[in-house]
């Protein structure tokens, strides 16, 4: 039995089938609320929902059981005196310290809780970068979205915001520097290439089983860091197009990577009518369509940042991924054939596997 947290823009749906065919929605919380992301820390078995109400504004939820009562956290919320004000929680990622949590949020920063996710703090050093005046927000705003703890090393992170590139601590957050050579943003005038800042990161993860490699799905581009984030290589050559949001791995290949290319920026749907995921397993010299299953004739989805999950590794890797549609699809043979695991949701947010 699997279990899906689907984030959607009326709710969180709980979701519990077997890989291979469709899934029962077994709950749905925070009815009429959207809900940005959800995920399960896997040390603690406790939920998270990030749920911005038109009332209350953006809260981290916590629970035991995804179908049972749902507690608020304390924060994240800025201190007194920095004149911010939480507009949204893009993620909650787990650490690698007992009781560590990450969330990420717009306006881009990093808040840290060291109890489990039942109270958070904004990580100061991030906060205080000296070009943080500069930051420019990219379509979906200052969003920290990404972030990529080092295994086994509490002290080592990387995160990426839209749009202001890569930023890696390895102090536990006291201090940061950017990671920011290679990456080409070419929504911009050609001699602003090298020196600006306003690089606009969609998603990035890293592959635990080589922790100084990265895969980055960039605005225009996808790239690969093998030296921890501090530069990097496009990869994107013999992708139908450079553009796209979500991005998956396998966590016991380090030369693997999964996206989904859309259009462009100017049309953000499936290419061609046609939904494919595209996989590599040569760290991104090849590219391969995975798209038995899919449809491919008239549909034009739009699949967001963090709509893409995945459990497992090797050939019995399972991936999700869900649409604006409020379509989820599922694999649970590493992308070699796709069945629809639910339909006719609210527009799907983001998709993780408990």
């Amino acid at each position: 039995m699997t279990e899906l947290l689907v984030g959607t823009k009326k709710g969180l749906f709980v979701l519990r089938g077997e890989p291979g065919g469709a899934f029962d929605v077994v709950h749905r919380a925070f009815p009429g609320t959207v809900v940005e992301f959800a995920t399960f820390d896997q040390r603690t078995g406790r939920y998270f929902a990030s749920v911005t109400s038109g009332f209350f504004g953006p809260r981290v939820m916590y629970a035991e059981d995804p179908t049972g009562e749902w507690e608020q956290a304390k924060g994240p919320a800025f201190p007194e005196g920095t004149g911010a004000e939480v507009e949204r929680i893009w993620v909650v990622m787990p650490g690698e310290a007992d009781g560590l949590l990450y969330a990420g949020v717009d306006p881009a920063a990093l808040f840290v809780s060291t109890d489990g996710g039942e109270t958070w703090e904004l990580n100061e050093g991030l906060w205080n970068v000296p070009t943080r005046p500069e930051w420019q927000p990219g379509l979906g705003g200052l969003a920290l979205h990404s972030i990529c703890p080092w295994p086994a090393d509490p002290d080592r992170l990387a995160v990426g915001i839209s749009a202001v590139g890569v930023w890696v601590t390895e102090d536990g957050g006291k201090t940061w520097r950017t990671g920011y050579t290679g990456l080409v943003p070419r929504y911009l005038p050609e001699d602003q290439w090298e020196t600006s800042q306003d690089l606009c990161v969609h998603n990035m993860h890293r592959a635990p089983a080589r922790p100084d490699r990265l895969f980055m799905q960039f605005h225009g581009g996808v790239y690969r860091s093998d030296d921890a984030g501090a530069t990097w290589n496009d990869v994107a050559a013999g992708l139908p197009s450079g553009f796209g949001f979500p991005l998956a791995i396998d966590p016991g290949d380090p030369d693997s990577a999964y996206v989904i290319p859309l259009t462009a920026d100017r049309d953000r749907v499936t290419r061609e009518g046609g939904v494919r995921v595209f996989e590599t397993r040569d760290a991104g010299a090849t590219w391969s369509a995975r798209n038995e299953g899919l449809p491919q004739e008239d549909a034009y989805l739009t699949i967001l940042r963090q709509a893409f999950g995945s459990k497992g590794e090797g050939d019995r890797l399972q991936l999700y991924f869900g649409a604006t549609s409020g379509e989820v699809f599922g694999s649970a043979d590493a992308g070699r054939t796709w069945f629809r695991a639910a339909e006719r949701l609210a527009p799907v947010t983001s998709v993780r596997v408990a």
